[in-house]
């Protein structure tokens, strides 16, 4: 076990961990339950609930240490046949719910029947110390869902009403939208049904879900009816009803059906949040229909109407990758004299596009035009046009360009840096990457081994080995850190 051990973790972890499993209690740890909303996110994202406590003053080792066991047994539950023989030998463990919830959170993706094992385990052999709690038990009814594995999901979820522990409106949407998924209609719309039978009420987010899977089978007539029913419970449909229906009539060819329902809820006084053309668009998007989205759009245009930003952000970029950058900049042309405000995201799918294709100058005309919306430039915005000024060979331009940004925008990060040492690297421009290497790391930022080494054999190349020998003393002393 102990080469297992050192196989994830080194010797340093495994030496502390040891140690850990052996006296929990020197360690002086203590749990704080975890809200659900707030264990849904990462420890790092959650820095006023953190769900350790430490007495010593060694804080961040023992975080360390707490963590390594929750990766090792997590190791275990994936890749152990025999877990719960493995488990049983970690002596002076401590099992409790948050450490139960951590591990199987991290295990249940890949592996959810281990996961569910793991849980049964700690169940029978921690009693004393470990009381289930709906959070993990919610966590292994999503991943059995999603593995398909229904008859254990519907035995985890039954365990949680004999424990009196209520099954949120999210997780069954969740099941009923893993049940559409597969195809299993029947047994989305039995989910459904059983709902009442736990208490729990059919919100949007599980009418949605249920639509969802009725229009995955193409059963159109069944989810329009299940709308109307949402009307007659007083259940107004948001933007994600109307999406999923528009979308799946028009991924079915059906556009003049998708008019139709959107102009009979139109009447019925349900208008969707966002205009019935835009989410025409966004269906015939969703559905690869692109030359049928683009003649919506012109003739949106010559109407003098214009698209939503986000349905406009979304048509250029799956025109943009698609190769039809000229039409998004004719496009774009003139929906802005419409009086059409781009946001950060037009940005971002606009200046990379344009400076892949070498237009410069109208790469520097958007960067501008963001910055007087008031938009600071951040690395991935305007390293795509540095690297065109590279490639244009204008490095002199493009040196002025970085100048401006750094002072402009946000400070560039270590993909600008290897682009720009690469470049000059490749262009014989030794001395730049030199400088930049400098300067990339008086910023703080590890270089990768190979800029240094291109940058010395460069250097020494042309003859310049002093400057050679100098950037192989940072390579050293950064080395040692």
């Amino acid at each position: 076990m102990l080469r297992f051990f050192s196989t994830y973790l080194g010797r340093y972890h495994h030496r502390n961990i040891f140690h850990f499993l052996q006296n929990p209690k020197s360690y002086s740890i203590s749990i704080i339950p975890v809200t659900t909303s707030a264990a849904a996110q990462p420890p790092s994202s959650r820095p006023h609930h953190c769900p350790l406590s430490y007495s010593s003053s060694q804080n961040h080792r023992y975080s360390d240490d707490y963590f390594a066991v929750v990766h090792h047994i997590s190791n275990i539950v994936r890749h152990d046949y025999f877990l719960e023989r493995t488990l049983g030998k970690l002596r002076g463990l401590i099992v409790s719910a948050e450490l139960v919830y951590r591990v199987i959170r991290a295990s249940s993706p890949t592996k959810p029947l281990e996961s569910l094992r793991f849980f049964h385990w700690a169940r029978a052999t921690h009693s004393g110390t470990y009381k289930p709690t709906t959070l993990e038990i919610e966590e292994l009814v999503l991943a059995l869902g999603r593995g398909r594995h229904w008859e254990s999901m519907w035995k985890t979820a039954e365990l949680m009403r004999s424990l009196s522990f209520p099954l949120s409106s999210s997780t069954f949407a969740s099941i009923i939208e893993s049940y559409g998924r597969n195809g299993l209609t029947d047994k989305a719309v039995e989910v459904f049904n059983r709902m009442r039978h736990f208490n729990c009420p059919q919100t949007i987010q599980v009418y949605n879900a249920l639509i969802f899977g009725l229009v995955e089978v193409r059963n159109f007539h069944g989810a329009y009816a299940l709308v109307r029913r949402m009307v007659r419970k007083k259940t107004n449909p948001d933007r994600e009803t109307f999406n999923v229906l528009v979308n799946g009539w028009c991924s079915a060819g059906k556009l003049r059906e998708a008019r139709e329902f959107l102009e009979e809820m139109r009447k019925l006084g349900f208008q969707p949040p966002v205009r019935g053309r835009d989410l025409l668009i966004d269906g015939l998007i969703s559905a690869g229909y692109l030359e049928s989205a683009k003649e919506l759009v012109k003739r949106m245009t010559k109407e003098g109407s214009l698209p939503d930003v986000t349905t406009f952000n979304s048509l250029v970029d799956a025109l943009c990758q698609s190769g039809e950058v000229d039409f998004c900049i004719e496009l774009l042309n003139v929906v802005v004299k419409l009086e059409f405000t781009p946001d950060l995201s037009t940005y971002k799918i606009m200046i990379p596009a344009v400076s892949k294709l070498g237009k410069i100058d109208l790469g520097f005309k958007l960067i501008h035009d963001a910055m007087e919306d008031g938009h600071k430039p951040f690395p991935s915005l305007y390293a795509p046009l540095l690297k065109a000024l590279c490639r244009a060979g204008r490095f002199t331009d493009a040196f002025g360009f970085f100048v401006d940004m750094k002072q402009r925008g946000h400070s560039p990060n270590r993909p600008v840096y290897t682009m720009l040492i690469k470049m000059c690297v490749r262009d014989g421009r030794y001395v730049d990457a030199a400088n930049y290497l400098v300067e990339m790391t008086n910023m703080g930022l590890t270089p990768r081994i190979q800029n240094f080494d291109m940058v010395v054999d460069g250097l020494k190349h042309s003859g310049n080995y002093e400057l050679a020998g100098k950037i192989e003393q940072i390579d050293l002393s950064l080395s040692h850190v």
